[in-house]
């Protein structure tokens, strides 16, 4: 049997953290289980989990913070925050701090396992691709940094570096948006739409240094990469 993935669990209410760790300690994983963000963070340097799961409303330090405090740290690992909060400017910020996906209570262990489970699928795809070209650019898809000619290397989120991935893979092609929101986001419900705009305008912006570069909007379809 391989060895189990390490998962952080960082959740308040006692009782949906313990029913959340034994669930995914039956499909495999190891569990740490944090009742707040100041205790999550402490855990992350000491466990080196795999990804993290993050409630948003926790005391000494809320989801948000300490994804943005681990950003700095790690720019790769996988995070799925959960959440009761259902607005649109919440969702977004939670992928503007550096979440990968985004669950709202209630929730059922089911989708849960399927969400981890394909972001850690494409956490493995992602060290086993390679270094690709568009344009002036060079991108470095395992190390998600973004490189203009000669010049310094630009970082890219997981998220971005994962939208940018499937742009060139498709490049000159419409790429299907309903097929890429559930790919990457798990659904193509309206709030991860929203969230794609925001991460195709950033990419938009570092790409622009290469004018025979272009990423245009197809009504009703998706989005194409012109090069």
């Amino acid at each position: 049997m391989t060895n189990p993935t390490k998962i952080l669990l960082a959740e308040d209410e006692p009782a949906l953290g313990q029913i959340i760790k034994e669930s995914l300690e039956t499909r495999n994983f190891k569990v740490t289980l944090c009742e707040n963000g100041d205790i999550a963070l402490k855990n992350y340097q000491l466990e080196n989990p795999e990804l993290l799961v993050l409630d948003v409303m926790m005391p000494k330090k809320d989801g948000f913070t300490l994804a943005k405090e681990i950003r700095n740290i790690d720019d790769t690992i996988p995070i799925i925050f959960l959440t009761a909060k259902s607005q649109t400017q919440d969702v977004v910020e939670g992928f503007t701090v550096g979440g990968n996906d985004y669950l709202k209570k209630p929730f059922s262990m089911e989708e849960l396992i399927v969400r981890i489970n394909n972001l850690l699928n494409r956490t493995i795809e992602q060290k086993h691709s390679s270094v690709m070209k568009i344009g002036e650019y060079t991108f470095n898809f395992p190390k998600q940094i973004l490189q203009f000619k000669n010049s310094d290397g630009m970082p890219l989120t997981h998220r971005e570096a994962h939208l940018l991935f499937h742009l060139i893979k498709n490049k000159n092609k419409v790429l299907d948006r309903s097929l890429i929101l559930n790919k990457l986001w798990g659904s193509d419900d309206f709030f991860n739409a929203r969230s794609m705009d925001v991460f195709i305008t950033k990419l938009r912006k570092k790409l622009k240094q290469d004018p025979n570069i272009e990423i245009i909007n197809v009504r009703g379809f998706g989005y194409k990469l012109i090069c």
